[in-house]
């Protein structure tokens, strides 16, 4: 029996990071309902790579992140829409949406209207910046709040402009401290009975990524520095131009910095740092570094990080994800699955579903992405609306 299932999800989120955290619950065994307006879809339905899919309201963003979920058309500006919210939320046990603080309080569906009709109901608001603070109204997106927390002056040279992390890791990470949170109000409520309110915010989550450097700046007084490949404080932990491409290593503690060092062929600094302490080692930068930077300009990247795996250190040429998709060591893994997709001309897709294997149970995608509204008539039938009753609410535009 996988962990979430029995278990009732209402998904009102949109864009990433919102359906990533209830996609986390759907690949672990709940029955999560995905609801978007008749006129107001998820925007990610046609953002992706592939055109066909965008036109077709499937954009491969939508996708990665919506296998095994169920999907409903429902108008919540309309009395009857809210409604049909209320007797849905009477079947479920957990609520997660991402509207700007507020918005669903002022439609009469915010969590004290909904624990009054379902006590135990766990209800989880994701936000840029929280439902408190001054700026608890103000939309965001992973780029804003990157920008905002302080995490694009982490990344780059010190002397360059500051620089976005590539992929949306604050929409996935919040997504992620979301999952983790209705996690433990699930356990809570097993061990209590009563539900709660969770207030997730996209800015906590960047902090929360930066969780050494929050101690460290809030110590200090001083911001993290940047460095182009990272090489700060340690000559030994960061990237290097090699002979042709670059390779970032691992080599912090003395044991690891001699090891590095004899794998370089200086059998005589190797044992200069043998028996150093850590703070040592990084007041040596300044020597090292430009001898460091030298040696591996002299073989490739995969040719230094061979030897240096061999002698059990932590290296890497850097590569791209399409590389490290095709690599064995992914391929042994699970964290890839698979789903039959009609609007592919290639065959199945395949998705990220979740970044742990378990010995049983455990995550797995077992039913495709859905359409727009897809099991709007199969859920409203669930909780006990007609044929009849379900084809004058499409008429009338509330489905």
């Amino acid at each position: 029996m996988q962990a979430f299932e029995g278990l009732r999800v209402l998904d009102l989120t949109h864009v990433l990071a919102g359906p990533f955290s209830t996609y986390q619950l759907a690949v672990l065994g709940a029955d999560v309902i995905k609801i978007e307006g008749p006129g107001a879809v998820d925007m990610n339905r046609e953002i992706g790579a592939v055109g066909d899919f965008n036109t077709a309201l499937m954009g491969t963003h939508f996708q990665s992140q919506a296998a095994n979920k169920r999907a409903i058309t429902l108008n919540l500006k309309s009395e009857q829409g809210r409604a049909i919210f209320k007797d849905l939320a009477k079947t479920a046990d957990v609520i997660v949406e991402n509207f700007r603080a507020g918005k669903l309080d002022a439609l009469g569906l915010g969590y004290e209207d909904i624990r009054a009709i379902k006590p135990d109901i766990i209800y989880c608001s994701m936000t840029g910046f929280g439902q408190t603070g001054p700026k608890r109204e103000h939309a965001a997106f992973d780029n804003t709040i990157q920008a905002y927390s302080g995490m694009m002056l982490q990344t780059g040279a010190a002397d360059d402009e500051a620089v976005l992390v590539g992929p949306p890791v604050l929409d996935f990470g919040t997504g992620a401290q979301a999952a983790f949170a209705i996690s433990s109000a699930l356990l809570r409520r097993e061990r209590t009975g009563e539900g709660q309110y969770l207030d997730v915010s996209m800015l906590d989550a960047a902090l929360m990524l930066m969780t050494s450097g929050v101690l460290n700046t809030n110590t200090t007084g001083r911001s993290p520095g940047r460095t182009r490949h990272a090489r700060v404080p340690y000559a030994g932990y960061g990237g290097y131009e090699t002979a042709d491409g670059v390779l970032m290593i691992g080599a912090v503690t003395p044991p690891q910095y001699a090891a590095l060092w004899r794998v370089l062929g200086r059998e005589d600094i190797a044992r200069e740092v043998q028996g150093l302490r850590i703070p040592d080692i990084a007041a040596r930068r300044s020597v090292d570094e430009p001898i460091l930077e030298d040696v591996f300009k002299t073989r490739s990247a995969h040719a230094w990080e061979t030897l240096l795996i061999e002698a059990g250190l932590p290296a890497a040429a850097v590569q791209t994800l399409r590389d490290a998709l095709q690599g064995e060591q992914v391929a042994s893994r699970s964290v890839v699955g698979a789903y039959a997709a009609p609007f592919s001309k290639s065959g199945a897709l395949r998705p990220a579903v979740a970044a742990f294997r378990s010995s049983q149970d455990g995550p797995e995608v077992k039913s495709p992405p859905p359409e727009l509204g897809e099991h709007t008539g199969e859920v409203l039938a669930e909780i006990g609306y007609s044929d009849t009753e379900i084809d004058e609410l499409r008429r009338l535009k509330v489905i």
